[in-house]
């Protein structure tokens, strides 16, 4: 279901999303969802922890990298885990407003609990299902990207 949005024009502008997942399986699916959606969307991939955080900053590889409006980040990540790149975006000034949703394997008590202290905005488990992962995705796009009001990018 599509929700109007008053206060967005009809040539709305494509909705910068950032994908922190080391699974080429579930990157593929997550764009392929995606690009299928009513939006226009703008999905950066990083597979690692502190390839995000150089996303996040632009820095070295990543200078001219768009500012994401929204993050979906996976917790078992290489090099840097999710909860410490949940912990350093939402420690930083210029990052902490960008929504995260935590989108994990992770059905843990401990983890559900440790990013909603960290101050993750939704925690999702990654369904194992194709139809259930399609769908999941697609509830993800239509709450954050259709009918939640999300702060604008900083340039």
């Amino acid at each position: 279901m599509t929700v109007p949005r008053p206060d967005i024009p009809e040539a709305r502008r494509t909705m910068e999303i950032l994908l922190i997942e080391d699974n080429p399986a579930d990157v593929r699916l997550t764009q392929e969802v995606f690009g299928r959606g009513n939006l226009r969307c703008r999905i950066s991939v990083t597979e690692d922890g502190e390839a995000a955080l150089e996303f996040l900053r632009r820095s070295g590889r990543y200078a001219a990298a768009p500012r994401p409006d929204l993050i979906l980040l996976d917790l078992n990540l290489p090099r840097k885990d999710g909860l410490e790149v949940l912990t350093e975006i939402k420690s930083d000034a210029e990052l902490r407003s960008t929504p995260v949703v935590v989108l994990t394997s992770s059905a843990a008590e401990t983890d559900v609990a440790s990013c909603y202290d960290l101050h993750a905005n939704c925690y999702v488990v990654k369904p194992g299902d194709y139809t259930d992962f399609v769908a999941a995705i697609r509830e993800i796009e239509a709450f954050w990207l259709q009918l939640a009001r999300l702060p604008r990018a900083a340039a």
